[in-house]
């Protein structure tokens, strides 16, 4: 089929027009990311879908779509995607998260694109996590540290380009919530924020057609995956490849907002090492950190994700 036939079928008007197939939608993204793709078609394809609502087999197969088109990558343990603007969120804490996961052997891959604001990527150096220039470069870093973190523009150009057209269309499309889902080293477990909680359920249907084991989605700090620790959070996902909810409680008596105002990096890396003392920023950091291991299946994630945080102050100390 022809870019334009997929165009066809999602418009062609009340009572005919119907959503893609999955197998209709892995096809229209391997025809979207050719560099000559029409973008008048491309940009009708994805403004459709925008206007009638993506479903789960759709972004089944555009995330496969994708994941077909890209080079290689080494086994992780934990897919970690990242994706938001920043709107309503402060310092991303959730980096120290992830290094936290990373300390405990857990092989996390990092990877994302967050438009104009620049707090997840000025942020890396000082949350001790290396940004990788190839896939090859990637691999070496989680050999090394654990943890990586690969930008999108690099892991995928062509889809880079797509996501990019928001600036063009000036609407959120499709794109945004395929990145999310794109899990590039094929990790057994992922994690991913939102900013809108109807894209929560989207995203666990999409990623039990893919066959995914284990995923947690919540309603992040500014659409990250970062747990507000003083409120309480609707979980959504997969265990064991089986639907899963739940509801997190809050874990500290604050009123905080995660956007306090704070913007210096600094602060990450003085959380970690002990010179700052800030009780909010650190059970953002332990929350976070506990959904994570809980993905990953460990029962006893709070009293593990303590322990870890414990254990990294005792190594200091050595």
């Amino acid at each position: 089929m022809t870019l334009s036939e997929h165009v066809r079928t999602l418009g062609r008007g009340p009572g005919r027009a119907r959503s893609l197939t999955q197998d209709e939608a892995r096809e229209a993204m391997r025809l979207m990311l050719r560099p000559d793709a029409a973008p008048e078609a491309v940009g009708a394809l994805l403004m459709l879908l925008r206007m009638k609502g993506e479903v789960a087999e759709e972004i089944a197969g555009f995330t496969q779509g994708v994941q077909a088109s890209l080079l290689p990558l080494p086994q992780v343990d934990l897919d970690w995607p990242s994706y938001a603007a920043g709107r309503t969120r402060g310092l991303p804490w959730f980096l120290l998260s992830a290094r936290l996961l990373a300390s405990a052997g857990h092989r996390v891959l990092l990877h994302g694109w967050n438009g104009d604001d620049g707090a997840v990527r000025g942020g890396l150096a000082a949350a001790g996590i290396a940004v990788a220039d190839t896939p090859d470069q990637a691999a070496r870093l989680l050999d090394q540290h654990g943890i990586a973190y690969l930008p999108l523009e690099i892991l995928s150009p062509a889809l880079f380009h797509l996501l990019s057209l928001r600036q063009q269309l000036g609407l959120r499309s499709c794109i945004n919530t395929v990145c999310r889902m794109l899990n590039p080293a094929r990790a057994k477990a992922s994690v991913q924020g939102v900013f809108h909680p109807s894209y929560r359920l989207l995203q666990a249907d999409a990623a039990a057609l893919m066959g995914w084991r284990a995923l947690s989605v919540i309603k992040g700090g500014g659409g990250e995956f970062e747990r507000h620790p003083a409120k309480e959070i609707a979980g959504f996902g997969l265990r064991g490849g089986q639907p899963w909810e739940g509801t997190l409680p809050s874990l500290i008596d604050d009123t905080r907002r995660l956007d306090d105002g704070a913007r210096d990096p600094a602060a990450l890396a003085a959380l970690w090492s002990g010179e700052l003392d800030d009780p909010f920023a650190r059970q953002v950091v332990l929350g976070t950190a506990a959904l994570a291991l809980d993905t990953l299946g460990d029962a006893q994630s709070d009293t593990t994700a303590r322990s870890l945080w414990a254990a990294r102050r005792t190594a200091q100390a050595a």
